[in-house]
């Protein structure tokens, strides 16, 4: 099991990542991603729905039927950098999709409801 990553050690991260933008040190931006999906997960619990945020992890949340093997039937998988704007409430979710940055698979996949965290 991860370790749980504190509020403070998690807003950190993102104040850096915000600051650096693009030139964002690694740490930094996994930090803030495992930071922002672990909240995702603490405010859906469930397992229905896999939140992909390559390289730096991923969640099962939303109530309903739970996934074991294989493919799951509800994906949502983004990069980095998109999934900490859609968290933030800085990108609308439509958008992101429109603009082909979110692949989300499955009738439950839309999880846009949950956003923004607001950590």
């Amino acid at each position: 099991m991860p370790r749980r990553i504190t509020t403070d050690v998690g807003r950190a991260a993102l104040d850096a990542v915000r600051a650096a933008g693009e030139g964002s040190e690694r740490t930094a931006l996994a930090t803030s991603v495992r930071y922002l999906l672990q909240l995702l997960a603490e405010k859906s619990p469930g397992h229905s729905v896999e939140v992909r945020v390559p390289p730096f992890g991923a969640v099962q949340v939303v109530e309903g039927p739970r996934h074991t093997r294989g493919t799951p039937p509800n994906v949502v998988e983004t990069d980095p950098r998109t999934w900490i704007a859609l968290a933030l409430g800085e990108e609308k979710w439509a958008d992101a999709a429109a603009a082909g940055r979110i692949q989300a698979s499955g009738i439950r996949a839309d999880v846009s409801h949950l956003l923004p965290l607001r950590p």
